[in-house]
């Protein structure tokens, strides 16, 4: 049997105005190709028991979506700061914890690596272009941009071993301050941090890159958890 893996579901209004649990299907399509059965579970779920829907999974996968909550760590919001949803924060957070503590192999996507480093204790820039402007457009949708790869990490060997790739991007905000247990593997061209892993080698495997892998045709990092959550 394949092995099943919790996914975090975002809510979203339909045409008629009523709230809907949705997933961008080409997290589904990578995960099934790498040979995992995708859970969908839904960020609304009461955080008191979210962590009951990860008994009948190996793994946790983050998704992407509305920016963090900066009241999570501490910080006014900013001018520039996007929708939140408080409650998926809260979801998130609580399945982040429960997995943890399971030591559950986690990937984490865009916002999946935001959240992660909040709940680890640490902090984002709100928005790159006016907290941290510089050369590289990470907003753009149809935009790419060069990353520097820490030697041995996993990142690396997703990408062969290289020291260097390419990446898609859309995100405006990123990780400012590492939380507690994470180590950064990947920059972008400016110095924005693009990955982390786990600082430990003890410790359960953790991946959460800043870009997108879903919509590439690369499926290195998704064969990489499919591997560690055997």
């Amino acid at each position: 049997m394949r092995p099943v893996v919790a996914v975090t579901a975002p809510t979203g209004r339909s045409d008629a105005g009523r709230e809907r649990v949705a997933l961008n299907v080409a997290y589904v399509h990578a995960l099934e190709r790498a040979g995992l059965l995708p859970l969908v579970v839904p960020t609304i779920l009461d955080p008191a028991h979210a962590g009951d829907a990860l008994p009948a999974a190996r793994g946790l996968v983050l998704t992407g979506g509305e920016d963090v909550d900066p009241a999570r760590y501490h910080a006014a919001p900013h001018p520039k700061l996007g929708a939140i949803d408080p409650r998926r924060d809260a979801g998130e957070l609580a399945l982040i914890a429960a997995a943890r503590a399971r030591r559950m192999p986690i990937l984490a996507i865009c916002r999946g690596i935001q959240i992660l480093n909040v709940g680890a204790g640490g902090t984002l820039y709100q928005d790159l272009p006016s907290e941290r402007p510089g050369p590289v457009d990470h907003r753009g949708e149809a935009t790419r941009h060069g990353i520097r790869i820490e030697s041995g990490s996993v990142a690396a060997q997703v990408f062969g071993g290289a020291a260097n790739a390419t990446v898609n991007s859309r995100h405006h905000q990123a990780v400012k301050e590492l939380g507690a247990g994470l180590r950064a593997t990947a920059w972008a061209d400016d110095g924005v941090i693009e990955a982390a892993e786990r600082a430990d080698s003890g410790d359960p495997w953790l991946v959460a890159v800043q870009w997108h892998p879903e919509d590439l045709d690369e499926q290195a990092l998704f064969r990489a958890f499919a591997d560690a959550v055997r």
